[in-house]
């Protein structure tokens, strides 16, 4: 599949790489070179393991834009029997792919199954509200009365730029506001779990550690893959369920925080374009990673075209 000059998507001043579409920003460091080395050896082995897979299975248009190999749905693409249709007329899927916090709604061709295509607001006030109105318990809080320390988190996708607040203060345009969750770990660190999903079904998690100190960064000192079932209940797999269809979320990453204190499970964060996958992961465990998510995948594609023929029929 031809891609246009992906550089245009970057723009490089003063030692650090912005994101043209969401604003964010990589400073290039060692770490960032070896995390790009390793991502090289990645996608090598997929170049190679795509060809071993049939792509006789249905095509998906991606609008309005194309994803990059940097992006989780890429590999997943190469190793399912999906393919890429040119244009909209030779698809039979459709996936709204776009990086930003909101979306407006697009006209997309009558009778074919969208993926995303309901999930428009990707904010953290949105993710707050569907959490609450899924769950009953409330994460986000009023920062002029927060009743303990809290984050403030920027509402733009892939912004990494939270903070903890222990002081009351006026709420700052652009900026959410949510109840700190005590997600650390025996050892001091912070312990995430990010959810690839598909259909609303919690295809595998990402145990995500690093110092409480850097608990907003994007940098993992320890990165895990996991099963679902061994870090949730069936309830709260379900809850899960409840709250990506909510956010009519089709595709996608989700961040989930077990509060040590409570037990409970609080979702922060929501990704319809998620990257991946992870970078810290072994070579082995990306594979693995990637090969589960194309099996479920070709299962959600085949599921949605057969419910697509009942209603035409």
């Amino acid at each position: 599949m031809a891609f246009s000059a992906w550089w245009n998507d970057f723009r490089y001043a003063n030692g650090t790489m912005h994101v043209k579409k969401t604003g964010a920003a990589v400073r290039i460091e060692p770490a960032i070179v070896r995390d790009f080395l390793n991502w090289c050896v990645f996608h090598g082995w997929v170049e190679c393991a795509r060809r071993t897979v049939a792509s006789d299975g249905p095509k998906i248009w991606f609008t309005p834009d194309m994803p990059r190999p940097w992006y989780l749905i890429w590999p997943v693409m190469a190793l399912s029997r999906a393919r890429f249709a040119r244009n909209a007329a030779d698809a039979d899927i459709v996936f709204v792919f776009d990086d930003s916090t909101w979306l407006s709604d697009r006209a997309l061709p009558a009778g074919v199954p969208a993926m995303n295509a309901a999930c428009t607001d990707i904010s953290k006030t949105r993710v707050a509200q569907v959490f609450e109105q899924v769950t009953g318990r409330a994460l986000a809080c009023d920062p002029m009365n927060p009743g303990g320390r809290y984050v403030e988190k920027s509402e733009q996708n892939a912004a990494h730029d939270g903070r903890v607040l222990s002081e009351p203060q006026a709420a700052r345009d652009g900026y959410t506001y949510q109840r700190l969750i005590n997600n650390t770990d025996d050892n001091g660190n912070v312990l995430d779990l990010r959810c690839s999903t598909i259909g609303g079904e919690i295809v595998q998690v990402y145990l995500k550690r690093r110092p409480v100190e850097r608990r907003f960064a994007n940098c993992n000192t320890e990165v895990a893959l996991a099963d679902p079932s061994a870090v949730f209940s069936a309830v709260e797999r379900a809850m899960i369920s409840r709250f990506c269809q909510a956010m009519g979320l089709d595709w996608g990453g989700i961040d989930v925080l077990r509060d040590r204190d409570t037990g409970e499970l609080w979702i922060v964060d929501v990704n319809k374009t998620d990257m991946g996958p992870v970078v810290a992961l072994n070579l082995t465990d990306k594979i693995t990673a990637v090969r589960k998510l194309a099996s479920r995948l070709d299962a959600y594609l085949a599921a949605r075209l057969r419910e697509q023929l009942a209603i035409a029929a």
